[in-house]
């Protein structure tokens, strides 16, 4: 069985690790770390992500997928994740848990773990349509994933003009336009 990139507080204490980090040993990698060689791919921000979310039945989506995809410097705090309605699961305060059904095109499993992360474009869209300021976090992941090309303008546009009535596709639609603007 291949062994994990990654160091987590499971292998080491937190002290010992963060000494490491300043030792020039060890880098950040979300909630976990690994060899400053070691290249910081979706694959192992999502094997970090995993770490947290720990059940395989939750999906990383939101900010988490962002940062996974690399449109993120960082992975939010909490973490997003999606559950299907049908599952019960508790989550602690390190996941932000939401309820909903996602197509199977909608998620793809990265990684040795086989992480499931929402895919750039749901990841995009989930982003664009959550209630909240227009500005912030969100809008700047969504920009960090038209930047590096995760997904492309035309894309959002036809997947948001597919949405129809659904709640807050308006918003989504209007929020992506302003982001275009700005760029």
């Amino acid at each position: 069985m291949p062994r994990s990139r990654l160091v987590t507080t499971d292998d080491w204490p937190e002290a010992e690790l963060r000494g490491a980090v300043l030792a020039g040993e060890l880098v950040a990698v979300g909630p976990c770390w690994a060899s400053p060689a070691t290249p910081q791919d979706p694959s192992l921000r999502a094997e970090a992500a995993a770490w947290v979310l720990r059940d395989p039945r939750m999906t990383a989506a939101g900010r988490t997928a962002a940062w996974i995809w690399g449109a993120s410097s960082r992975p939010p705090d909490p973490m997003d994740a999606s559950v299907s309605p049908r599952v019960r699961l508790t989550a602690g305060p390190a996941v932000r848990l939401r309820e909903v059904t996602l197509p199977e095109d909608d998620v793809v499993r990265v990684g040795e773990q086989r992480v499931p992360v929402t895919t750039p474009a749901r990841t995009a869209l989930d982003l664009l349509r959550t209630p909240g300021p227009p500005s912030g976090p969100r809008s700047d992941a969504v920009a960090g994933m038209l930047a590096t090309g995760a997904v492309t303008a035309e894309e959002l546009r036809s997947r948001l003009r597919g949405l129809g009535t659904i709640p807050m596709a308006r918003q989504a639609e209007r929020r992506l336009r302003d982001l275009l603007s700005r760029r």
